[in-house]
């Protein structure tokens, strides 16, 4: 998923897969909202992020920098004071993949940031249905904006690769059309949007729930 508000100059690469050691430089809470808050408004300042995710500016730019110590995030060269650094998501997303049957502590790990990348995800959804609800004069050109937002969920039987093939046809198809927007003329009415897109199987419903943030392994997620 590419999704900075501000398209990075760089040619568009494929995600690169995030080896264990990485994954663990991402695993906190605080930077997994840190790294979605960059992906969806392009450049912003630890103090800024600090606002927005009510830490102290200390905490975020400490988190900032193990960020970028994992090359999740970069300084924007040319921006910004030695007071007052801005910083960006590393260009070209990243794919977090099925962790080693045996490796316990990478699974736990990989489900952990999966879970903090779903919660941003519906938080954002939950609040844009409060605010049509309850103020939709919040949102910049309610109107049109109601009739292009979409939930949609859509069920079928496949085999796991056929769900694959589904899988990469739909990724082509959104890299395709974020590139092509990516190339168009800036419009002001222009605002940050996700795509969001689950490709799952239906697990039974017999048996006790499965706890928070834990999942199967499968094919990598797209983040990013």
């Amino acid at each position: 998923m590419t999704d900075p508000s501000t398209p990075a100059p760089d040619a568009p690469r494929p995600p690169a897969p995030v080896d264990a050691a990485r994954l663990r430089g991402l695993s906190h809470p605080l930077r997994v909202r840190i790294l979605d808050l960059l992906q969806v408004h392009g450049s912003l300042t630890a103090s800024r992020l600090a606002e927005l995710v009510g830490e102290s500016s200390g905490s975020t730019s400490y988190h900032l920098r193990q960020l970028a110590k994992h090359q999740f995030v970069r300084e924007v060269e040319g921006k910004g004071t030695a007071r007052e650094r801005w910083w960006e998501a590393t260009p070209g997303g990243l794919v977090i993949g099925p962790a080693a049957a045996d490796d316990a502590g990478v699974r736990t790990t990989r489900s952990l940031v999966r879970a903090g990348f779903e919660q941003a995800r519906q938080e954002k959804i939950w609040r844009l249905l409060d605010l049509m609800n309850e103020d939709p004069a919040q949102i910049p050109d309610s109107a049109g904006w109601e009739e292009a937002i979409t939930l949609m969920t859509a069920n079928a039987h496949a085999t796991p690769e056929q769900l694959l093939g589904l899988v990469e046809a739909v990724q082509a198809t959104i890299t395709a059309e974020i590139s092509r927007l990516e190339s168009q003329e800036p419009d002001p009415r222009s605002r940050p949007v996700q795509i969001h897109f689950n490709a799952f199987p239906v697990v039974p419903d017999e048996g006790p729930a499965r706890p928070a943030g834990t999942d199967t392994a499968g094919h990598g997620d797209t983040l990013g």
